[in-house]
């Protein structure tokens, strides 16, 4: 018997190793499109960092176990409820901070005061910087169920019921945001687009 439950555990720790490397492998795999996907959420690359973290630690602790042919659409879902939830505490913090501008800070032309997150240079004129720069503003200007389901099926490469697991929203759903921001991004990107 002991020599039975010996070898159960010693197969249970080999899986558990496994396992372990295919989660690794995994989260190194989405690190980067992950981030850049909660960037343009949040147009800042700390806060889109933290919840970058925030959903791979979920992942870790929620989910490590489960089949990893699982684990894109439960990332991913994981990571839309993060920004989702970021989206809402700053509308608060917005509408607090509102009551606490001066006067002459309403005068002032927020677009003209706006630091220019890109970094653009004058001497920066080449083709395909302007267009990523355009394709950037455009996805930021997309509703956020938009441009979620853009990125997910574009960038990841989801499919209709993966994407539809990971924003928690039907298939139908899925294709209506989908289909609404490729016309989007087709008006706003115009000789851009491929």
């Amino acid at each position: 018997m002991n020599l039975t439950a010996s070898l159960v555990s010693n197969e249970m720790r080999i899986s558990v190793v496994n396992n372990s490397v295919l989660l690794d492998k995994f989260l190194k795999s989405v690190q980067n499109r992950a981030f850049r996907i909660a960037q343009i959420a949040t147009r800042n690359p700390e806060d889109a960092l933290d919840l970058v973290q925030e959903a791979m630690f979920k992942l870790v602790e929620k989910y490590a176990q489960r089949p990893a042919e699982e684990w894109t659409p439960l990332f991913y879902r994981i990571l839309t409820s993060r920004i989702n939830d970021w989206h809402r505490r700053n509308i608060v913090r917005n509408r607090h901070r509102s009551w606490l501008n001066d006067d002459e800070d309403r005068n002032e032309d927020p677009l003209q005061t706006a630091e220019d997150q890109f970094g653009q240079r004058p001497d920066k004129d080449s083709e395909i910087d302007q267009g990523m720069d355009k394709l950037q503003r455009a996805l930021e200007k997309l509703p956020q169920r938009q441009q979620q389901a853009f990125l997910l099926r574009a960038w990841e490469g989801l499919d209709v019921k993966q994407t539809a697991a990971a924003m928690s929203c039907a298939e139908g759903s899925v294709k209506t945001h989908y289909s609404r921001a490729i016309h989007f991004l087709r008006e706003e990107l115009g000789e851009y687009w491929p």
